[in-house]
């Protein structure tokens, strides 16, 4: 080959490497959402909309919500309609492990190709404010009187919240199995409940209940994490005495059969969308932690976490061994 035909085949390789890597930047990108308005998914979901369109990394991108069952609907959804498509992406995260379990979902996420985890958010125990309960020990002391009475409202069956008021109930010293919980396919929903008194006690993010908590209309007991969380005067769980944590991780995941290099671009679009300025302002306001992991160690952790998740249902009675 002369010096003259590896110039050119050189010139072309890179003008196809840049068609490429801005080809990318011009997709209309679709994101799935796999719950109701205004709960954690659909915040993440939208979220990523917001930062992809301002940085410039999609030229559009569209949010869908599929209601139901844990985001299992939206989960197999994805999975039949979104396959080879790598315009098409989908937010997840702990609670669809769990719901995928106690489901009994067709469906798994061996099904789909795992992109990175996105942000923790530290769940908040609430009981509305003209509640007789002012503290974590009073709750768990209803609890440990009567599980049963103590009616706990949520996100969907088997997911953090679920797994966070069963486990309260067993540290309290109760069956966890006969935890009276209520579960809300939309965070809205939930904050319904809570304002509405008709249930005992709550849980979500911090994010979704802070402005109520700062209003005066929620009141909070603890945070879920090992660490208290940054502008948030709520002590921990483990502060109170109470041996239990839970971090409320969210994800994205590209569809099934997408190709080496589609998910390579993915990737590298996720790097660059956690690593933006757009970015921690999203974190910053909405109190999530940056979670990031990607690559090989994120799929790893997720095979972890289905282990572990699986676990915990099992010993509270939400899954048969």
């Amino acid at each position: 080959m002369s010096h003259f035909s590896r110039t050119l085949r050189g010139v072309a390789v890179a003008a196809l490497t840049l068609v490429a890597s801005s080809a990318f930047a011009q997709q209309e990108l679709k994101i799935i959402a796999p719950a109701g308005p205004g709960g954690g998914w659909d915040s993440a979901a939208r979220s990523i909309q917001q930062v992809l369109t301002q940085t410039g990394l999609a030229k559009s991108v569209q949010v869908t919500n599929v209601t139901g069952a844990g985001g299992t609907i939206g989960l197999a959804q994805f999975v039949n309609n979104g396959k080879g498509d790598p315009n098409q992406l989908m937010v997840n995260g702990i609670t669809m492990i769990g719901a995928i379990l106690s489901n009994k979902s067709p469906v798994g996420l061996d099904q789909v190709i795992p992109i990175a985890r996105l942000t923790g958010d530290p769940l908040v125990i609430v009981v509305p404010a003209n509640s007789p309960i002012k503290t974590v020990q009073e709750l768990a002391a209803a609890a440990k009187a009567d599980p049963a009475k103590v009616t706990w409202a949520g996100g969907s069956a088997g997911g953090a919240d679920h797994i966070l008021a069963a486990l309260f109930t067993k540290a309290a010293g109760s069956d966890p199995s006969k935890v009276n919980y209520i579960a809300f396919s939309g965070g809205g929903e939930a904050l319904a409940a809570m304002l509405g008194g008709r249930v005992t006690a709550g849980v979500s993010g911090y994010g979704e209940f802070e402005s109520q908590i700062k209003a005066d209309k929620l009141r909070a007991l603890a945070i879920s994490s090992g660490k208290r969380l940054a502008g948030a005067d709520v002590p921990t769980l483990k502060e109170q005495g109470m041996d239990v944590e839970v971090v409320n991780w969210r994800a994205i995941m590209a569809p099934p059969a997408i190709t080496a290099d589609q998910k390579k671009a993915h990737a590298e679009t996720i790097d660059k969308l956690v690593k933006s300025k757009e970015w921690a302002e999203i974190l910053k306001q909405r109190g999530w932690e940056d979670f990031y992991l990607a690559g090989a160690p994120f799929e790893t952790f997720l095979k972890e976490e289905q282990t572990r998740v699986g676990d915990v249902l099992k010993s509270i009675g939400l899954v048969k061994s």
